[in-house]
This record gives C-alpha cells, sequence and structure tokens, in this order.
C-alpha cells in the first residue's frame, strides 16, 4: 500500500528519525493559518509547499515551491491545489492534486553546508535479506546516479537474525563523508530508519534526500513509504493511510471482491486462477502476437459473482480485443466456472469481444461442453497452444 509524503513522515517521527515541521492542509486559507504555526514554533524563515499525490519526481512537474514569506505560501497553495500533476512516474494522465503539505523550510540560499544524500530500504529478494541502499548524490534521479556513476552507489545488507548493528550504521555514514557531529547523528538516523522499516511492516522506505543541515542535523527532507498489504492486519490503525482517489479505479473494485487485478497497456484481456498460472498465460499471450491487458487472479474460489466481476473490470478497458480465460481446475471443478462464465455473459449482456475459454483440471469435459453448447460468442480450448493460436486469430 502506497502512503502521501505527510503519512510517511507521521510514521518515520513515531519511530524517532527526524523528520521537518509540517501540516498537510486541503484549502489556501488553512495553509497560511500552518504556515504562521510553523513559523511560530520553528522560527523558519522559509516554507516547501509540496503537492501530495503518490508519485515520484513532483518537483520538476512544478508541485514543489519554496516560499519566502506567508503571502507566496498562499499563492503557491492556489496554484499546486487542484493542478493535474504530470511526473515521469504519473505518466502522461498526471493525477489531480487534493492535498498540499506546508513544511519548515531547511534549505537556505548560499549555505554550502547544507549536503544531501539518498537513502532507501529494501528487500533483496536473491539474498533474502533486507538492504540498505545509499549514495552521496540525493536530490537526484537515482537511476541516473546508478547509470552514469555506479560506483557512487553503496550498498549494505542487513542479516535479519541480528538486525541492524552500530558497525554497519558507522560504516554508512563513513562513506556517505560526514565528520564530528554529523557522523553521530547520521549514525542514530540509521539505525531509527531501519528500525521503524522493521517495526512497521513496509516494503521499501526511500529518503530523497537525507539532509544534513548546516547546523550538523540530519532529517528526511522527503519520504516515500510502501506498506506491506499482506502485514496490514498487525497494524489496524494504517487502514485509515490508504486513498482511494491516488489508486486505479479498476484495481480498487477488484479489492471489493478479493480479486488480485494489475492493469496493463495490452489488447488482451486475461482471467485466471493462480498467480503462476496468470504468469505463464501472459507468457502464452505475448508469444502469440497479442499483449497481455492485465493481470486477473480470480483465486480457488472462482464462482459466477467473481467472474461476473472479472468481466465487468476487464471489459472497461477500452483497448482489450479479445478476454483469454484459462483455469485449471483444482480446487475449483472446471464445470463450476463454465456455469459461471455463461451466467455472467448472460447476466452482462452485449459482450462485443469474443472470449476465450481453456478449462483444464476436474470437470473438464464437462465445463467444455457447457461452453460449446451455450450459443455465447465463446471459444473452447483444451490446450495452451490452442489458445495462443485463438488469440493469434482474434487479435
Amino acid at each position: 500500500m502506497n502512503i502521501h509524503e505527510y503519512q510517511a513522515k507521521a510514521i518515520l517521527k513515531k519511530y524517532d528519525v527526524y523528520v521537518p515541521e509540517g501540516i498537510v492542509v486541503e484549502n489556501p486559507e488553512a495553509a497560511v493559518q500552518a504556515a504562521k504555526v510553523i513559523q511560530e514554533k520553528k522560527r523558519c524563515k522559509t516554507w516547501a509547499v509540496k503537492a501530495q499525490i503518490h508519485a515520484g519526481g513532483r518537483g520538476k512537474g512544478g508541485g514543489v515551491k519554496i516560499a519566502k514569506s506567508v503571502d507566496e505560501v498562499l499563492l503557491f497553495t492556489k496554484e499546486i491545489l487542484g493542478m493535474n500533476l504530470i511526473t515521469h512516474q504519473t505518466g502522461p494522465q498526471g493525477k489531480i492534486v487534493h492535498k498540499v503539505l506546508i513544511e519548515e523550510g531547511i534549505f537556505y540560499p548560499g549555505d554550502s553546508e547544507i549536503k544531501e544524500y539518498y537513502m532507501s530500504v529494501l528487500l533483496n529478494r536473491k539474498t533474502s535479506r533486507n538492504i540498505i541502499m545509499y549514495s552521496t548524490e540525493g536530490g537526484m534521479d537515482i537511476e541516473t546516479v546508478a547509470a552514469k556513476t555506479p560506483h557512487l552507489i553503496f550498498k549494505e545488507e542487513i542479516d535479519p537474525r541480528f538486525g541492524i548493528q552500530a558497525f554497519q550504521a558507522r560504516k554508512i555514514a563513513a562513506n556517505l563523508n560526514v565528520t564530528g557531529k554529523a557522523f553521530r547523528e547520521m549514525t542514530k538516523f540509521i539505525i531509527a530508519l531501519y528500525n521503524a522499516y522493521i517495526q512497521c511492516d513496509a516494503t521499501m522506505f526511500e529518503i530523497n534526500p537525507v539532509v544534513k543541515t548546516s547546523d550538523d542535523f540530519v532529517l528526511a527532507a522527503d519520504a516515500k513509504v510502501n506498506l506491506d498489504d499482506n502485514a496490514l492486519f498487525r497494524h489496524p490503525d494504517y487502514a485509515g493511510l490508504r486513498d482511494l482517489t491516488e489508486e486505479d479505479p479498476a484495481e480498487v473494485e477488484a479489492g471489493k471482491y478479493n480479486l488480485n487485478f494489475i492493469k496493463l497497456d495490452g489488447n488482451v484481456g486475461c482471467m485466471v486462477n493462480g498467480a503462476g498460472l496468470a504468469m505463464a498465460t501472459m507468457d502464452i499471450i505475448k508469444l502469440s502476437g497479442g499483449d497481455p491487458a492485465n493481470f486477473l487472479d480470480v483465486g480457488g474460489n472462482a464462482n459466477a459473482e467473481t467472474v461476473e466481476a472479472g468481466f465487468r473490470i476487464i471489459l472497461k478497458d477500452p483497448n482489450v480485443k479479445v478476454i483469454l480465460i484459462n483455469v485449471f481446475g483444482g480446487i475449483v471443478r472446471c464445470d463450476r466456472v463454465a456455469n459461471g462464465v455463461v451466467e455472467a455473459y448472460n447476466k452482462i449482456g452485449d459482450i462485443k469481444i469474443p472470449v476465450i475459454v481453456r478449462l483444464q483440471g476436474t470437470g473438464a469435459e464437462i465445463a467444455k461442453k457447457i461452453i460449446d453448447e451455450s450459443g455465447l460468442h465463446v471459444f473452447s480450448a483444451i490446450t495452451l497452444k490452442e489458445a495462443a493460436d485463438l488469440v493469434t486469430k482474434l487479435v
């Protein structure tokens, strides 16, 4: 589950990771009040006005501005709220900004003592260990840094049996070339950041930039946090952090029916039971000359309701030219799925694109007969090759 920057920083603060003082607002008047509260509390001379969307690259898209007065806070808030912010992560369609974060300014013009670093915590799936990735080149696109200057990217793996050790935090701080008080603050920051990552069951923490201020404090100037959906039952308070307006409407609808759905850019809709079979189905579609329009796993309890929901979600994509249903009858019988397909097809009505149904496993022969005798514009297949050939023909 993705969350907003202001939400991520609230989590970090809870685990003693230092973050700038900030208040999230939804209208210009509240932004002015927030700026005054922050000024009184922190004696700051500037403020950052930051669009809150689930995407990076906001600054380059005009979604982050530094205000030098309360009047500028008001002006920039009016400009950013309601704007369609387009970044390299939103795609050309962009995202509408509904909230902005008013935050104390920590950058001062001409202050050469301020340094920016990159740091993230995530899982290295190859070694089954968490890894801290960091660089002296913060505030930039880390992908560009990795491609052009890979020697500036450092990695530190953490043994899950022992957690992060003090010597590892010191090693990271040394590689970032900080000394004195900043070294001690960076060490504390790294340990707190890693512990926050573990304790809130995150899949990724990305802090870009980590800032060393002119008085040698270290803080998270930005924060991108992804939480593990499978661990949310341990954190009931995190449920309220979800912002459905930032998620794909089709994926939100799929979640209501416990369907695992991810939208893609292709022309062949997929409805499959089981993640592994879904991946194999997508490979078959590619090999046959088509492109998957989605990943849709209906799970092991497919019935008329879930099949109907899957149909409706797939059909909302105007790029879909054909639907391939590929089900292996193990936990669920094929004939049950076939009846669900027919029932859902008749209930939806007026499905103008062809549907390919491949059902194998328990009750497969009965299922094929149900499909063939349904009188619907549905093509049945037995083998994956038959299904692939039909995709080639119909696409």
